[in-house]
């Protein structure tokens, strides 16, 4: 019966053409724990008191949010499977992960809604229907996606290109990274794996652009089951990264830090925008408070999840790395 689970089987409520739905879906088949999606209703949104996607129902018929917590709760109901390892290699995973969701998610939206070819075939799928670029472009969704972009950061020619490149070279280093271990941080999937599968399947393999001729082992590890995974394997702690994590540890201390920062500084000052340099321009970016609240997960994990000594060593590499003002050091 839609709206209800099934012995111990979840529901995940969202459209396929979403991120983190397909984040979510892509870590429950990492748990090995029995799902079906549905589409999201009123009922379902009012009872976890958001508008956003994904909504998960529990089999205890608990309706929640958010997909890094729910990655946490999962991880205590299936801990042989768990995507955030227990230690100094879960800080690793969730500043690499807070990167991919609240930056480079910023790129999903600008491929989306800047690209009419993309535009079209997004609203048609969702709706099930072949639509007109006249017909798609009155829709509401169509109407929301540009003023999302000029939210994220992605208004102008250059920053569009700017982010395209950022993504096309994170996708070079996953490439490379495939050519090594079969996931992103070594050799069993964590949450970071959940959410470049989740980009790729609603998003940039999924619409007609961009083309990801040049990425073919990634497109092999999509299309052959990267989520089918036999519960072995295990990734270093920091500072012992994988090269993909170098490469998206750079980028969060070139962009994701001094965005996470202005919008913490906004937030605090009351005001409703920010702005800063990206890529050589004075760019202007919502204030969100979710982008605070998440940054605060990652702190909460330094401080109350590790003992005196791991904590010491996540503190000197975190700092190496140029991000000690962003994760808590300098509070």
């Amino acid at each position: 019966m839609s709206g209800s689970t099934v012995a111990n089987e979840y529901v995940i409520y969202g459209p396929s053409i979403s991120l983190f739905t397909r984040k979510l879906e892509a870590a429950f088949r990492f748990y090995g724990a029995p799902f079906h999606q549905e589409m999201p209703n009123p009922d379902i949104g009012g009872r976890a008191a958001t508008h956003q996607v994904p909504v998960l129902l529990t089999p205890e018929n608990w309706a929640i949010a958010d997909t890094t917590p729910i990655l946490a709760m999962m991880d205590a109901r299936f801990p042989a499977r768990h995507l955030f390892p227990a230690g100094p290699a879960g800080v690793l995973v969730h500043i690499v992960e807070e990167v991919l969701d609240e930056w480079f998610a910023r790129v999903m939206v600008h491929y989306r809604w800047h690209y009419e070819e993309n535009t079209v075939h997004t609203v048609s799928e969702l709706l099930g229907k072949s639509l007109s670029v006249e017909e798609a472009r009155e829709l509401p969704l169509a109407k929301w996606g540009p003023r999302a972009c000029r939210a994220t950061g992605t208004e102008s020619e250059h920053q569009q290109r700017a982010a395209e490149k950022e993504y096309l070279d994170m996708l070079a280093a996953l490439e490379a990274q495939l050519g090594s271990t079969p996931y992103a941080l070594g050799d069993r999937p964590t949450a970071v794996d959940t959410i470049l599968l989740g980009g790729l399947r609603a998003h940039t393999n999924n619409d007609p652009i961009p083309d990801l001729a040049a990425f073919p082992r990634v497109l092999a590890w999509d299309a052959e089951g990267a989520d089918l995974w036999g519960g072995e394997g295990a990734i270093a702690p920091p500072p012992g990264v994988t090269p993909f994590a170098a490469h998206l540890l750079e980028r969060a201390r070139d962009q994701y830090a001094p965005f996470a920062l202005g919008n913490r500084r906004a937030l605090a000052e009351g005001r409703k925008a920010f702005a800063i340099e990206t890529y050589g321009e004075e760019v202007s970016y919502l204030a969100r408070p979710y982008i605070e609240f998440s940054r605060q997960l990652v702190i909460e994990r330094i401080r109350n999840q590790l003992d005196a000594g791991d904590r010491a060593q996540v503190r000197s590499w975190i700092e190496s790395c140029g991000l000690g003002e962003c994760f808590g050091l300098e509070e």
